[in-house]
């Protein structure tokens, strides 16, 4: 499948004298070891998936099309000679196409924490770089642990409402990490529908929109994934309707291997989608940090700003189980004396003003997402599966179907483009580096 159009996020001051940071540059070119040198096809659908949950039937799992165990699981662990990579990164980066022989870049969406995003189409016409046999040795800084987690994640996942992950260029210090493009986010979806004037989302709507993101969510859990992300912004909606979720970049692996999920991550999660264990400093935490936040998302969609504060009550022991082992308990009850009652079900009659047209097994669905003990928590199975979506109207795979207006498209801002210019440099210092090294070989060869 190609794309005609794709968003990049570039991450910069990447490179290759870590050990553990060589094996997520995935260019054609690059040479693979006896173990990794099988067959693939070379279709973008195609894509290695990764292997799912023993103890569950892969029948079960959605939106696979069968694992393929010939294929390896791509290495964490490369050479340690900076002495061997340097000179093959250096021809690498010779040979390989750059972002602007590739991509025509349209302009500027968004920053996040690692990098910018951009919308490029894929040029018909592609030039490519000529070889180069220098022996020069290179010296990077190293690629982001974040970086490293979503390239390996993001090209092992096949499921639709997953972002695909087309392409990945490294190009002089700096990841360019090629996505299919979407058109709207959920950001943007509950801006619209909130100014100037408040217009609720449609309940057929909203029950496809929360449909898709708990499959995207089954399908990331059944194979070992947390989001640890998950938020309106993060949320992609394309032109026909299909949700994607996106930016991986703060995704692990859980219980493969076993251990605390809490090293190197002390926050994850924005803070308004935080689940309450991690609030209260759990070291150990599970899938249930994203079935909160796929919760505060759905009352965020219902009521078109985040749900929070004095909506579902003071945690007590007679709700949560073991709340009084948590890190931050004690910090806790100091600074909250008082016991607030849960308001979420009056909350949720009063949305539009009183004129809310969702069922009440609405409701029970965001109660269910929004437990306090994570143990008491809806899975994105059981929520999946819930009553809500069997009810009419009927989910429809399409969010978009029925209505009579259409959402604006992403703001794509061509004034704040700084990726022409740093790409154009970086062709530039790449041309005057061939010029010298042909200079350089025509001297030694007279």
């Amino acid at each position: 499948m190609s794309y005609s159009s794709a968003s990049f996020r570039k991450l910069n001051n990447v490179g290759i004298s870590q050990p553990s940071q060589t094996t997520t540059t995935t260019s054609a070119n690059q040479p693979q070891s006896q173990s990794q040198q099988q067959p693939l096809q070379q279709s973008q659908q195609q894509h290695l998936h990764m292997k799912p949950n023993p103890h569950i039937p892969h029948h079960q799992l959605p939106g696979t099309v069968g694992t393929r165990a010939s294929i390896p699981q791509p290495a964490l662990m490369a050479s340690n000679s900076i002495l061997t990579l340097g000179p093959f990164k250096h021809r690498k980066d010779l040979t390989r196409e750059s972002v602007l022989s590739t991509y025509q870049i349209m302009g500027y969406i968004a920053a996040g924490t690692y990098g910018k995003v951009y919308k490029a189409k894929l040029k018909s016409n592609k030039l490519n770089k000529t070889d180069d046999d220098s022996d020069e040795v290179l010296h990077y800084t190293g690629i982001s642990q974040s970086a490293i987690r979503e390239m390996s994640l993001c090209r092992e996942l096949n499921n639709k409402n997953i972002t695909k992950l087309v392409d990945i260029i490294l190009e002089n210090k700096s990841i360019y990490m090629v996505f299919e493009f979407c058109e709207h986010d959920l950001l943007q979806i509950i801006h619209y529908q909130s100014h100037p004037d408040f217009k609720p989302i449609p309940c057929p709507t909203i029950k496809s929109l929360i449909w898709q993101i708990l499959n995207g969510v089954t399908f990331l859990h059944k194979n070992w994934i947390l989001h640890r992300d998950l938020k309106p912004a993060n949320i992609m909606v394309s032109s026909q309707g299909v949700v994607k979720i996106g930016d991986l970049g703060l995704a692990r692996k859980f219980k493969s291997p076993l251990q605390s999920l809490y090293t190197g991550d002390k926050v994850v999660v924005t803070i308004w989608y935080r689940a309450p264990e991690l609030l209260l400093g759990t070291r150990h935490y599970t899938p249930a940090v994203d079935l909160w936040a796929v919760g505060c998302i759905l009352a965020e969609l219902l009521s078109l700003r985040p749900i929070f504060k004095e909506i579902l009550g003071t945690p007590t022991t007679d709700i949560w189980n073991n709340l009084n082992k948590y890190p931050e308990y004690l910090s806790f009850t100091q600074h909250f004396n008082q016991n607030y009652p849960n308001n979420l079900s009056n909350w949720f009659k009063l949305i539009n003003g009183g004129n809310n047209q969702n069922s009440e097994k609405c409701l029970e669905l965001l109660s269910g997402l929004l437990k306090y003990d994570p143990e008491l928590r809806l899975t994105a199975d059981q929520a999946l599966l819930h009553p809500y979506f069997l009810e009419l109207p009927k989910v429809n795979e399409n969010a978009f179907e029925g209505l009579n207006y259409k959402y604006p498209n992403r703001k794509i801002y061509t004034d704040d483009n700084d990726i022409m210019t740093t790409a154009a440099n970086n062709n530039n210092n790449n041309n005057n580096n061939n010029n010298n090294n042909n200079n350089n070989n025509n001297n030694n060869n007279k």
